[in-house]
């Protein structure tokens, strides 16, 4: 089989992350794609949401659709979230493609045993806002030496991040257009992201 791994905090899972799932399935002709929340990322130490409410959220914005899953493997983890612990835990026999953004790619020579990673998936790559379609020169080297290439997914930007949805969210406006109807009325029903605080502001 063909499989997507896409791994974020999904802090809450918005509009573009499931853009980006359909069109990874489209563009890499997968037979499935994995969304994997964080449950604790070692770069980014506080979230907005618990484990447990962003793994129901993505569980919501997910349902009927038996190509898009959720595999919550980081968050029945305890400790730090590394990617490279995730990818070892796999059923092995298949294709694995982890899809990221450029803003990602960027970093990713910081990640965790990186050369690990690069050799274990292909790496598949979107463009987002304000970043370029770049590999850092460590991983050019690399993936040349190797005889490897990024995979570039032709996908339409969508200027929707996170951050900026849990600032509206914590200013009590409407994020009606940029989450699914679903993961906006279990966000109003819990209470997340409220009130306004230092860190939802960063």
């Amino acid at each position: 089989m063909r499989i997507g791994l896409l791994g974020g905090s999904f802090d809450p899972v918005h509009n573009a992350h499931l853009a980006l799932a359909q069109t990874a399935l489209v563009s890499l002709a997968l037979d499935e794609i994995q969304l994997i929340p964080a449950g604790q990322p070692w770069q980014k130490p506080t979230l907005g949401a618990t484990s447990l409410h962003r793994l129901k959220m993505l569980e919501l914005a997910t349902q009927g659709n038996e190509r898009i899953t959720v595999n919550p493997i980081e968050i029945q983890r305890t400790g730090p979230t590394y990617t490279i612990d995730t990818l070892k835990t796999l059923e092995p026999g298949h294709d694995y493609f982890w899809i990221l953004g450029a803003d990602q790619l960027k970093n990713f020579c910081t990640w965790q045993r990186w050369s690990e990673i690069a050799d274990h998936v292909q790496l598949a790559v979107a463009q987002r806002p304000g970043s370029t379609l770049a590999a850092p020169d460590e991983l050019s080297d690399w993936l040349e030496a190797h005889q490897r290439k990024l995979v570039f997914l032709p996908f339409e930007q969508l200027d929707i991040s996170a951050s900026a949805i849990r600032l509206r969210l914590a200013k009590q406006l409407s994020a009606r257009d940029l989450l699914p109807e679903v993961v906006e009325q279990y966000i109003h029903e819990h209470g997340l992201y409220r009130p306004l605080t230092p860190k939802q502001e960063n």
